[in-house]
């Protein structure tokens, strides 16, 4: 049966981190860190998405990783919030549907959709992973900033959660059909790669401590069948790639598109692994902190200024 819950957005903000001001990165999460899973038993597994809760991508991934033996809950929008980043819905209140088992469905973005599993769903015990995905299309260079299913996964980060960013798609447009076929072996490649992380772990996390992992598949045949060219550890491509045109319509508004450009792709980031065919896995972090050294020129560019 098909129920319906509507929370006030403080609920889910009091799990979120402060929206005011930039926290440190070594600031301690707002949700009790994941537990280290049981040696042999199912991972707690809560699977989200940008596409909505009955997209294609989230229902083969939700089979996948059950036939798996994983334990997953799916906790996504209730509607498609492709583009839709890091944001955390500003309203009063947010409905949330459970209309089946093992689902909820949250009229909100996928960060909304973590908040709410993480302090309802999962209450009192975070789950071992967030999945986010299989998103319909790559999500590599300026692609993954603004990407709904790359959000969700930051959102896990934010609360100690390990998280995985799942996308299936080139960087040509094909149709759909293609897309969702090749999802096949991209959740394949999740399942590998979740054991992998799983023995590797041994009785501590799945992934370092905020750390988290942006997989792009590439298409690999029609009928979805195949195997990628490798697996490649990248970086995220530095390129914006979306660029919006103007038009303007001459009575006060202007007509908006927006097309993806690409440009010579950066040796060794995701675009490039992806044009040749390999998986690329793009370590990430919940925050917008840049590396010792950025921080060192940025000292010296600054020196001596004062207020």
């Amino acid at each position: 049966m098909r129920r319906k819950r509507v929370l006030p957005l403080a609920a889910l903000l009091l799990c979120a981190p402060a929206l005011a001001g930039t926290a440190p990165a070594a600031a301690a999460p707002q949700t009790a860190p994941a537990p280290a899973p049981a040696s042999g038993g199912p991972l707690r597994i809560l699977l989200t998405n940008d596409d909505g809760y009955d997209a294609p991508g989230i229902r083969r991934a939700f089979e996948r990783l059950t036939a798996a033996g994983h334990d997953v809950t799916i906790v996504a929008p209730l509607t498609n919030q492709s583009g839709t980043g890091t944001k955390v819905t500003n309203a009063p209140s947010v409905t949330v549907e459970h209309p089946e088992p093992k689902v909820w469905a949250v009229d909100g973005t996928p960060g909304d959709s973590v908040a709410f599993g993480l302090a309802e769903v999962f209450a009192g015990r975070a789950p071992d992973l967030v999945v986010s995905g299989t998103n319909f299309g790559p999500n590599v260079a300026g692609l993954a900033t603004h990407s709904g299913t790359v959000g969700g996964a930051v959102a896990a980060l934010e609360h100690g959660v390990p998280a995985i960013a799942l996308s299936t798609g080139g960087l040509s447009v094909p149709d759909p059909v293609t897309t969702v076929n090749a999802m096949g072996p991209t959740l394949d490649f999740a399942v590998k790669l979740i054991d992998r992380l799983r023995s590797r772990a041994r009785s501590g996390p799945l992934l370092p401590e905020g750390v988290g992992l942006n997989v792009n598949h590439p298409l690999i045949g029609a009928d979805g069948k195949g195997t990628a060219a490798g697996v490649s550890v990248t970086f995220q491509d530095p390129q914006t790639v979306l660029e919006p045109d103007f038009t303007d319509s001459g009575d006060g508004t202007w007509k908006t598109t927006v097309k993806v450009v690409l440009r010579p792709a950066a040796r060794g980031g995701d675009v490039e692994a992806v044009s040749a065919g390999r998986i690329a896995v793009s370590p990430m972090n919940g925050d917008w902190n840049t590396g010792p050294a950025d921080r060192a020129v940025t000292s010296a560019l600054l020196a001596g200024l004062r207020p």
